[in-house]
């Protein structure tokens, strides 16, 4: 459904994770766009060091992206935009607690966290900006109530309300029977409404003997000019 939005959610993410960390607070421990040293030796070199992280080059990362976040949480099947707000949740607090979250907000059992053929049936059904919503607000409870939160709480916050307004931008380009057919059917609105005002406004004075008089009057000066035009071209004829 929204396949083609990976590059872009990519893109937007690695923005939100820049380059190499490895900070004391940070559970992840060594971290490269994103990607831990665990998803590391998972995906790509069982036996990374610190170092083969970062020096790691981004196509493995996007790689790792692909396969361990974006087809896991089956993306490329839920409504643009959403894609993007769950894709960002499960890369920052895990495929685990994204799924979960997803099932939630849908009012779906969270007995599961797997994102199956049932959730994305109820995404296709939902409002895509307000499921983004719902989506961000839970994410930042959850990471409100981290006790890392004092040390990336300010990075967190915002990088939450980028996800959400950039989200629910990709949930409102969507093409479909939203804007151009709404503006045409305004445009036929307004001219059916001048058109009865129009309408209206003759049966009124239609019903007025003025109306009546000034019409006879337009008449007989209309018929008056084209007499007085005729007899000047024959006058003229004739001399």
């Amino acid at each position: 459904m929204s396949e083609a939005n990976f590059a872009e959610s990519l893109r937007r993410l690695l923005a939100h994770e820049g380059g190499y960390s490895n900070h004391p607070a940070d559970p992840g421990g060594p971290t490269k766009f994103g990607i831990t040293i665990g998803d590391y030796r998972r995906y790509i070199k069982p036996d990374a060091t610190a170092a083969d992280v970062k020096a790691m080059p981004v196509e493995e990362a996007k790689q790792i992206y692909r396969a361990r976040y974006w087809n896991a949480m089956r993306c490329g099947e839920l409504p643009a935009g959403v894609d993007y707000a769950v894709f960002d949740y499960a890369v920052n607090s895990g495929v685990a607690r994204a799924g979960k979250v997803l099932r939630r907000v849908l009012g779906l059992g969270t007995g599961t966290v797997a994102v199956t053929s049932a959730v994305v049936d109820a995404a296709a059904k939902t409002s895509a900006q307000q499921l983004v919503i719902a989506i961000c607000d839970e994410r930042l409870n959850f990471l409100k109530s981290l006790r890392t939160w004092p040390t990336f709480g300010a990075g967190w916050g915002r990088r939450v309300s980028e996800v959400r307004t950039a989200a629910i931008a990709m949930a409102s380009k969507v093409p479909g029977a939203a804007t151009a057919p709404r503006a045409k059917r305004g445009a036929a609105a307004a001219i059916a409404s001048l058109a009865s005002a129009a309408a209206a406004a003759l049966a009124t004075w239609a019903q007025n003997p003025v109306f009546w008089i000034a019409m006879l009057a337009a008449a007989a000066f209309i018929a008056a000019g084209v007499w007085w035009f005729l007899y000047r071209k024959q006058d003229r004829g004739m001399a």
